[in-house]
C-alpha cells in the first residue's frame, strides 16, 4: 500500500472511504482556497457574475472536487491522472486572479494571497502527483 493510500484510509472506522480526501493536506488547502476566492470576490461588479466571478470560483471548487474524486479511485496512476486535471484547474485559477488584478477587480494584497495560495496548491499537488507514479 502506498503512503498516499495509507494517509487517505488512516481515519476509515470514523468515516467511510468517500470522505477519506479530508485526509490530504493538499485538499485542505485546496478548500482554504476556494473559500478565499468566494469571500474575494464578493465585491466584483454585478456583470461579471457570469463572467469573471463565475469562472474563478468554478476553477477554484474543480481544485478540490477533483482531488475528492480522484481520492476514491482504484490505483495510484489513475488517481494521479485526476489530480492533474486539479492542476490544469490551478493553473486555470491562477490566470483568473491575474486578469481580476489587471482589470482592477482585484486589489494588489488579495491577489498576491490568492496567486501564493494557489502556487502553494499546485506545487503540492506535483508532489503527490511524483509520489503516486513512483510508487505505482
Amino acid at each position: 500500500m502506498s503512503a498516499v493510500r495509507y494517509q487517505l484510509l488512516v481515519h476509515e472506522d470514523t468515516q467511510t472511504a468517500m470522505q477519506s480526501f479530508r485526509n490530504l493536506k493538499v485538499w485542505e488547502r485546496a478548500h482554504v482556497l476556494t473559500l478565499d476566492v468566494y469571500e474575494s470576490s464578493k465585491g466584483f461588479p454585478r456583470e461579471e457574475i457570469y463572467g469573471l466571478t463565475s469562472q474563478m470560483r468554478r476553477a477554484s471548487v474543480s481544485i478540490g472536487a477533483n482531488i475528492a474524486e480522484g481520492s476514491c479511485r482504484r490505483g495510484d496512476v489513475e488517481f494521479a491522472r485526476i489530480l492533474q486535471m486539479a492542476a490544469g484547474s490551478a493553473s486555470e485559477l491562477e490566470y483568473h486572479l491575474l486578469l481580476a488584478h489587471d482589470l482592477k477587480l482585484l486589489e494588489a494584497p488579495a491577489y498576491e494571497r490568492l496567486s501564493g495560495q494557489t502556487i502553494d496548491v499546485k506545487r503540492m499537488l506535483a508532489s503527490l502527483m511524483k509520489t503516486l507514479r513512483a510508487d505505482s
